[in-house]
């Protein structure tokens, strides 16, 4: 089964974009390369129990195993060795990311308490949009019940865009809910 978001890219987006931007080859026209998910815990140096319902819940999320990321230096003020773990992170790529994509953009973010869109300021300057999300209980994978402690993320959109207008038309024409200043 093909997913439902790379569907709606490649019969409206990309055509969309090519007549917007004036595309003249089809691999020219922006799409979304990739999806990181970033769950950081300084609070792990501590209590090193943290970290595993992070990985779950994560998994859980993702629909994939996550890579446990660890301190490259020891920093004595943050009580922090090389090699401890302080968090966790996936890659999306594929039919993975688009379904991923399209949670985010229609469950996820709908469930946010005063929702009025994503800010359009989070672009990097080199077409990607990176997002931050406070708790993880947005997402309908989640039990509210088995969560101890609530875990922000960020999620980052690589898109092959070169510019921030190119990025954010793409993700617009995707179904990201901007909001409307």
């Amino acid at each position: 089964m093909k997913a439902r978001l790379k569907e709606l890219y490649t019969k409206t987006v990309a055509p969309a974009l090519m007549k917007e931007f004036g595309y003249t080859n089809i691999m020219a026209v922006p799409k979304v390369e990739k999806i990181t998910l970033n769950v950081g815990l300084g609070e792990a140096t501590q209590n090193p129990k943290l970290m595993d319902p992070a990985v779950n819940e994560l998994a859980a999320i993702a629909g994939q195993k996550p890579v446990v990321t660890k301190a490259k230096k020891s920093i004595a003020a943050f009580k922090l060795r090389e090699n401890m773990s302080i968090g966790c992170m996936i890659t999306l790529r594929g039919d993975r990311m688009y379904e991923f994509m399209d949670r985010l953009m229609n469950v996820a973010l709908p469930r946010v308490r005063d929702f009025r869109g994503v800010s359009k300021k989070s672009f990097d300057g080199r077409g990607n949009y990176t997002l931050g999300v406070k708790d993880q209980l947005i997402f309908p994978e989640i039990d509210y019940n088995k969560v101890e402690k609530l875990k922000g993320m960020n999620i980052c959109i690589t898109t092959t865009a070169r510019t921030d207008a190119e990025a954010m038309a793409l993700l617009k024409l995707m179904g990201m809910p901007f909001r409307q200043n």
